[in-house]
């Protein structure tokens, strides 16, 4: 991790990037959902057809490509809940570079599965551990070079892809919703919206079991928020990672919160209509784009993960809420 804060990555940083992956990973597919709504066209970014299932292939790879031989020498590691380690798995592997991920043990079992099946070594750690990691209060001692999932300048660019995609394949976007984790996505997203087209609105999607950047933008600054344990692991936190806050504030136009019945009714709808498995954070953007006032014209939701345990999954085909 460096100690540098990360700043919005420019149009031409976020073109090279795509440059740097294309030749790795097949553009995602952009889709129209039509349900028929009176003021409002969804649309679809499928981040669940990458070779990983999650957007986060994007950030990892072009961190790992844009390294010097001399600092990977001994490997990459992150800390994750579960996509960014299977990500930068799949890419030390491309690599040739060894891999360690410092994860929870009650992370998504897909997610841990994935990380050694692609010889990533999984080491597991307490949320608090895991959360001090993130922010970059404390650090593991370790010889591989860390990346971190969030902060990261690479990382940010590479999630820059997704937002010139959309705007190519939809340049009449209104609305822009993404699922807020630690807000790499939402930001490397937005910078290449509001560069690319400036009138088109992009909110950060939350999940009441937790909502920080809500509560930010409440009080103007970065506030602690009360969690409860959700099935939803990608997204929410007890608060927003202090060098994110001043670009989420500049970037973002809002944010829209969905309950865990929403989500729930979001992910059956995308099994039903179009045959799409997400994990709760990648619905979450369609049970915003369904129920938030705000989000009129054409919206596109990004679907950034469909790596969900199947136990999880069947409960949500019933129409359950899973256990946290």
């Amino acid at each position: 991790m460096t100690d540098t804060d990360p700043r919005r990555p420019t149009l031409d940083e976020i073109h090279a990037a795509r440059e740097r992956l294309a030749p790795h990973l097949a553009r995602t597919p952009l889709i129209h959902l039509d349900l028929g709504l009176p003021d409002r066209k969804i649309f679809l970014k499928l981040e669940t057809l990458s070779p990983i299932g999650a957007f986060k292939i994007r950030p990892a790879l072009n961190a790992v490509l844009t390294r010097d031989a001399a600092d990977l020498r001994n490997g990459v590691a992150t800390v994750s809940s579960g996509n960014m380690a299977y990500g930068l798995a799949w890419a030390a592997r491309h690599a040739g570079i060894p891999m360690a991920a410092y994860m929870y043990a009650d992370a998504p079992k897909a997610k841990i599965e994935g990380v050694q099946k692609l010889g990533g070594q999984v080491r597991f750690i307490s949320h608090e551990a895991w959360w001090q990691y993130i922010t970059d209060a404390e650090r593991p001692d370790l010889t591989e070079l860390l990346i971190n999932p969030v902060t990261d300048q690479a990382v940010l660019t590479g999630n820059g892809t997704i937002g010139m995609e959309i705007v190519e394949d939809l340049p009449e976007v209104d609305c822009v919703l993404t699922p807020y984790g630690g807000g790499s996505l939402t930001s490397g997203v937005a910078s290449a919206v509001k560069a690319l087209r400036p009138e088109a609105k992009v909110f950060a999607v939350e999940g009441e079991h937790a909502a920080p950047v809500t509560a930010a933008l409440a009080a103007g600054r970065i506030v602690g928020v009360e969690t409860t344990p959700a099935f939803i692991k990608s997204i929410g936190g007890p608060s927003l990672l202090p060098k994110m806050w001043p670009l989420v504030r500049d970037l973002i136009d809002g944010t829209a919160v969905v309950t865990l019945a929403q989500v729930v009714e979001a992910m059956r709808l995308l099994f039903a209509s179009a045959k799409v498995v997400a994990e709760g954070a990648g619905a979450a953007a369609l049970a915003a784009a369904m129920s938030n006032p705000h989000a009129t014209g054409n919206v596109v939701c990004i679907v950034s993960g469909g790596n969900i345990d199947a136990e999880d999954y069947m409960q949500v085909l019933r129409g359950e809420i899973p256990s946290a």
